[in-house]
């Protein structure tokens, strides 16, 4: 009965306004104007696939600090920040999971997310895991005026499989692989090139998907009229529907692609979706989820008893209502790198990394692991061998204190002009952990006037900063408002 144990999602707070894009490219694109419905969803400047796809992990495991039960690892992306560095190594770094754990990154198709989920699948069916993690985050670049600008959504989601199965008990599975060239980015492009459009559709999608489809729904044992929900990404308006009466799937069946609220997450999606949909089924429900990439792939699960308990804090559904309004156009611009502007003085600066340091410090700066001195109890960060117990400086005595799941709040903050940022001021400050504890952070996703002494936050893991000389990413752990916490309080107070 192997299958879906728990599963997350994430999804930048900023939301760009379609018609703020199109608005602004009239004079050069007035093609675009069609297009000009609803928002996608835009990751911060400090956020890429793989930061993405560590907070939709973080949302499938919860808040428990042990993650051994975890021996397989696979991340999906086809924007991962490294070529020749295993990504999925700095997702489990971030995770703190075990060094012991199978890890392998997969990548080179729009469907390498269900392409991932399936190995996953097939590994814990096949004894070669136990309990596996599935990540899959996506950060699509697209040139300035163009349709793929607007299509296009940043986001994330992640399943934990196991030989359980509680939330949904995987039935069957259909893959077609085929080198149709729908798009394609070199390896040293920015850029995808797409083909057009009617040939995508009318060779493509409509001759590849439904054999995919009629395979996972005969591997299942299944009917077309069998499935609950179907999901199926697209930014052909009406692809999903087309191909469920090509199928014999029910109408009522096909669900909303999430297009005019998120975009189009890339290979994330069919994931996004799948999780979507496990967050509003019932038990019993038959999920069908299909992706297009060079062939298409489908996976068919049945919901089980246990979905309920499985939801996650978060989730699509969280992720969709946690949002803000963005019109500033020139600053997606900005923070996706497609407009060559003055950092001033401040930001030249040599960012070579330290690679030993990095990795002798490994579980300090990506998993935010600090020290608890098994003597004295005291908490602290950085982790040293003398503890910083008042009037008991005890020698190695410290023990593993992770503190990125902690509650924390602000005990001192500045908002800087002076110093260079991407999305001025610059906020950091003290923060300050339930249990013990301070750490001097950067704090993000957070807009002037809005930090205060006291304000709640949770950790979130970012980039750090860019050595863009080298092309090497750097990565730690930032304070962004807990608005869950400041919902709760406002109640409280109310009360």
């Amino acid at each position: 009965m192997v299958g879906i144990a728990a599963w997350g999602a994430y999804a930048p707070r900023l939301r760009l306004s379609r018609k703020a894009v199109t608005e602004a490219n009239a004079w050069v694109a007035p093609n675009l104007r069609a297009k000009a419905k609803g928002e996608r969803s835009m990751a911060n400047w400090d956020e890429d696939a793989l930061t993405m796809a560590v907070e939709a992990a973080r949302d499938a495991l919860g808040p428990d600090d042990d993650r051994s039960h975890i021996d397989a690892l696979y991340f999906a992306s086809t924007t991962a920040p490294f070529v020749d560095r295993q990504n999925a190594g700095i997702v489990a770094a971030a995770l703190t999971l075990e060094k012991s754990i199978a890890s392998a990154d997969i990548t080179g198709s729009q469907r390498c997310g269900l392409s991932a989920l399936g190995q996953a699948l097939a590994a814990v069916r096949g004894g070669a895991a136990k309990r596996a993690l599935v990540t899959t985050g996506e950060h699509r670049r697209a040139r300035a005026a163009s349709a793929q600008e607007l299509d296009n959504g940043d986001g994330a989601a992640a399943f934990v499989i196991d030989a359980d199965g509680g939330a949904a008990e995987f039935l069957g599975r259909g893959s077609v692989t085929d080198d149709f060239v729908d798009h394609f980015r070199g390896a040293d492009g920015d850029f995808d090139y797409a083909w057009e459009e009617r040939w995508i559709r009318d060779e493509g999608v409509v001759k590849l998907v439904p054999p995919a489809i009629r395979r996972a729904l005969e591997d299942a044992g299944l009917k077309p009229s069998d499935v609950s929900h179907f999901c199926f990404p697209s930014t052909f308006s009406g692809m999903a529907a087309s191909l469920a009466k090509t199928v014999g799937i029910a109408p009522e069946a096909v669900r909303d692609n999430l297009a005019l609220i998120l975009g189009e997450a890339g290979c994330a999606h069919g994931p996004l979706m799948l999780a979507h949909a496990l967050e509003q089924a019932a038990s019993g429900n038959v999920i069908l989820v299909a992706q297009f990439g060079q062939g298409a792939e489908a996976l068919v699960f049945r919901v089980g008893q246990g979905v309920a308990a499985a939801r996650p804090a978060r989730g699509v559904t969280g992720s969709l209502a946690d949002r803000k309004d963005e019109d500033n156009y020139l600053k997606f611009l900005t923070f996706n790198g497609l407009v060559d502007w003055d950092k001033g003085m401040r930001a030249e600066k040599d960012n070579k990394t330290a690679l030993t340091t990095l990795y002798r410090n490994q579980d300090m700066i990506l998993g935010l692991v600090g020290g608890r001195c098994r003597e004295t109890g005291v908490v602290q960060f950085p982790r040293t061998r003398i503890s910083v117990a008042p009037n008991s400086p005890a020698v190695d005595t410290q023990e593993p204190y992770r503190f990125a799941e902690r509650k924390a709040s602000v005990l001192s903050y500045s908002a800087d002009y002076l110093t260079f940022s991407m999305s001025p001021p610059n906020h950091y400050g003290m923060i300050v952990f339930e249990g013990g504890g301070r750490i001097m952070m950067d704090i993000t996703d957070v807009e002037p006037g809005e930090v205060d002494s006291g304000l709640p936050v949770k950790m979130v893991f970012r980039i750090k900063d860019i050595d863009e000389k080298r092309g090497f990413v750097r990565y730690f752990w930032k304070a962004a408002p807990d608005r869950a916490a400041m919902a709760k309080n406002t109640a409280l107070a109310a009360e």
